[in-house]
């Protein structure tokens, strides 16, 4: 292949993508980094925090969810650019809004309410951001090249994570961290201008085909599979995230680690993780000529950190926050299953599909963070209520992962049928 078409990895669509990634990480993950203090900040006691945080974060994967799926069927309908617009809005002037809460009435339930509302709405402008943007990229990229280009979307995107947390640090105040997401935001909007429409999605225009049919995905009974597991190989990443980084503070005190772990430092070194992981799949899968195969081999490397925090083997922060560098390493195969998500649909269902996957992973958290705390409330320790839903996650993501088609270099000119 000869350096001309490797530098179609560096064209604007994949930039501006990369971009955009970076922003939605960012505000994606500030809530988990500012939950702590911003909560005890607005009145709330140090018991409160973990019972409406844990509510908000659930709000938040919620609108995920919804949005998914509206900007996942607006993507096939009206074209990927227009999610990008109009996803970006939506979550950077709710970013901003969480800025003010400060401001509003002091009484706990109002800010809770109020709380749960902006990061609901934020929740649901994140979920376009990602889908549609790896959708554009691996239309316009060689299809040798697509998994090196999401990867380099990811790898930088993902970084927005290790941003934030720096910016709340250095800014002292959880409410200007939220300002200058928000602006990150407006700035990019105005880059997406000079972006072009992929031209896949010009030429299906074209054809008198259904396009953005979300039941379509599960009116057939091997689209509906292919669908399922998709959704089925991302769940480990978010296990690591959503219970391992978020609730770090919990798993602190159950391993006695002196002077405790703090989330935002977890979900930090996750996403130096993920970003440095990310950028190692896509070249694995392209050494390999295989996406499966380097995504079950992530996964394997993942479980070892993940065991070694469940056996009660960590006991500093030093190498609880190492552990989160290295299983966020392994589940750096993000971007490769958002793109595996995107090559197993036709271009009248990509951008439904590669949208709404990566959102229904993330809310499958809801349901993680729901048994985690079941489990808790029949008995079971910290590590081991979080062991029973690691293994569920793990076997679902293995067997996902191992029965599903390989895309590594297809075409994906093609379109879904009824």
């Amino acid at each position: 292949m000869n350096a001309r078409k490797y530098s179609a990895l560096l064209s604007f669509p994949v930039i501006v993508a990369a971009l955009g990634y970076f922003v939605d990480i960012y505000d994606l993950l500030l809530f988990g980094i500012v939950r702590e203090p911003s909560l005890l900040a607005l009145g709330f006691s140090k018991i409160e925090v973990d019972t409406v945080g844990n509510l908000i974060l659930n709000w938040q994967m919620a609108g995920l969810l919804l949005g998914g799926i509206l900007w996942g069927v607006l993507g096939d309908k009206k074209g990927r650019l227009t999610v990008l617009f109009g996803s970006i809005i939506l979550y950077s002037m709710a970013n901003i809004a969480c800025g003010f809460l400060p401001f509003f009435p002091k009484d706990k339930e109002t800010l809770t309410a109020s709380y749960i509302l902006l990061r609901f709405i934020a929740g649901v402008g994140l979920a376009g951001e990602l889908g549609a943007g790896i959708t554009l990229v691996a239309e316009v990229l060689p299809k040798e090249l697509r998994g090196l280009g999401t990867s380099i979307v990811a790898g930088f995107g993902l970084s927005g994570a290790v941003v934030a947390n720096f910016t709340v640090k250095l800014s002292g105040d959880w409410s200007i961290a939220y300002f200058i997401g928000g602006a990150m935001g407006l700035c990019l909007l105005l880059l997406r201008v000079g972006v072009l429409e992929s031209g896949m999605f010009r030429q299906v225009k074209q054809h008198v085909v259904k396009r953005g049919n979300f039941l379509a995905l599960f009116s057939n009974w091997n689209r509906f599979k292919r669908y399922i597991k998709c959704i089925g190989i991302g769940i480990p990443t978010w296990f690591c995230i959503g219970i391992l980084a978020v609730f770090g503070n919990q798993f602190g005190e159950a391993l006695h680690i002196p002077g405790g772990i703090k989330a935002g430092d977890a979900i930090m070194w996750g996403y130096i993780g993920i970003s440095l992981g990310d950028l190692f799949s896509g070249l694995l899968s392209y050494w390999l000529k295989s996406r499966k195969k380097a995504i079950v081999f992530m996964m394997l490397f993942t479980l070892i950190p993940v065991a070694f925090i469940l056996v009660g083997a960590v006991t500093t922060a030093f190498s609880y926050y190492a552990m989160c560098l290295w299983f966020g390493f392994g589940t750096g195969y993000w971007a490769m299953f958002v793109t595996v998500g995107a090559e197993q649909f036709g271009t009248n269902l990509r951008s439904t599909a590669a949208t709404t996957i990566p959102n229904m992973v993330r809310g499958t958290v809801i349901l993680m963070t729901f048994g985690f705390n079941q489990l808790k409330a029949m008995h079971f320790s910290v590590l081991m209520a979080a062991g029973i839903i690691g293994f569920i996650a793990f076997a679902i993501g293995i067997y996902a992962t191992l029965t599903i088609k390989e895309t590594h270099g297809v075409d994906l000119d093609y379109l879904e049928e009824d």
